[in-house]
């Protein structure tokens, strides 16, 4: 009778092990399937391709962009879309669908940076393929309406840089150059700056996402909207009403994006304007009175977005987010 005891429990111990072994197996393959894919830094000799995705680019204003690869050891090919003339775009949604299909799906492109922004690559997003670049994938860089892919690729568990673009390197800021090319090739990539009175202080830690405000808005509901569950969240903006600030954020609060927020960096709220009776508030102030009842940091005017200083985010991956009285820390991990 006891031995038959000792056997119920010997089999019940292997049953519960064989279980937890399942749990492990499974486990692990989640996170496996969930790991974000981070995709290789750029070397000398490589191959980066210009081209359009939203806003036609007509004009000979490639060659600062050319002579900044050039100066980094690497060689620029320019994408059909470049020159092509379709009222406000860059050619038809197919033709610049298929010039970024072309660009991803070809092994000697080690990225592809799109030329500027605008409006435009909602369009042509979902006419692209990107089973293989799943399996091997590149940097695309870029911001504004890139945001649009950036969050698709995010989706996808893909990193991407939120950096300056082609047409913007003539005038960018020395740090917004050298933060570009330390994100292409791999380096250490912190940056330090000056206490803002706005700021919530605190420290936080996550993955970093985001982009154009009114592109995430735009893209709320679909395949692309952003997940912000434990992340980070960086945002900025041009050229809006500040009623619109206040809508889309607004939005954000409503979908829930700030229940389990980690952190928030509003970079560059540029060129805002506002009606005949005013709203009342600027954009930074706005932000704060939407998101007043959560505890997560914030750091306001932080240097990236639609500005001559516009340092290279390097959206999926972890971060680290110090800010305190004195200064504000970004760690890249």
């Amino acid at each position: 009778m006891i031995a038959i005891r000792f056997s119920v429990i010997s089999i019940n111990v292997s049953f519960y092990k064989l279980l937890l072994l399942i749990f492990v197996l499974q486990f692990s393959n989640i996170q496996a399937q969930t790991q974000m894919k981070i995709p290789p830094n750029l070397h000398k000799g490589d191959i980066v391709a210009i081209l359009a995705t939203a806003r036609k680019n007509i004009d000979n204003n490639l060659k600062p962009a050319i002579d900044l690869l050039h100066s980094w050891g690497l060689e620029a090919v320019i994408g059909n879309t470049i020159g092509l003339d379709n009222n406000q775009l860059a050619g038809t949604d197919i033709q610049r669908a298929e010039d970024f299909q072309h660009q991803m799906d070809n092994p000697n492109i080690k990225a592809i940076w799109c030329v500027k922004g605008g409006y435009g690559t909602v369009k042509m997003i979902d006419l692209l393929d990107f089973n293989k670049f799943k399996q091997n994938p590149k940097w695309i860089v870029g911001f504004s309406d890139v945001t649009v892919i950036q969050s698709y690729l995010n989706k996808m568990n893909i990193a991407s840089i939120h950096g300056a673009m082609p047409i913007t390197v003539e005038k960018a800021s020395p740090e917004t150059i050298e933060s570009l090319r330390k994100a292409l090739f791999g380096e250490s990539l912190n940056y330090e700056i000056p206490f803002d009175a706005a700021n919530r202080l605190g420290n936080a830690k996550g993955e970093i996402v985001g982009g154009n405000l009114s592109i995430l808005y735009s893209l709320m509901g679909s395949n692309a909207q952003i997940d912000c569950k434990g992340k980070i969240l960086f945002i900025e903006d041009i050229d809006e009403y500040l009623y619109h600030i206040d809508r889309m954020m607004m939005s954000l609060k409503r979908c829930g994006c700030f229940e389990n927020l980690s952190g928030m960096i509003v970079g560059g709220m540029t060129k805002m304007r506002d009606n005949d009776i005013p709203w009342g508030k600027n954009a930074n102030q706005i932000i704060e009175n939407i998101t007043k009842g959560y505890s997560f940091p914030i750091v306001y005017n932080f240097p990236s977005g639609h500005s001559h200083d516009n340092r290279a985010l390097i959206f999926g991956k972890q971060v680290i987010l110090k800010i305190n009285d004195k200064k504000t820390v970004l760690k890249f991990e």
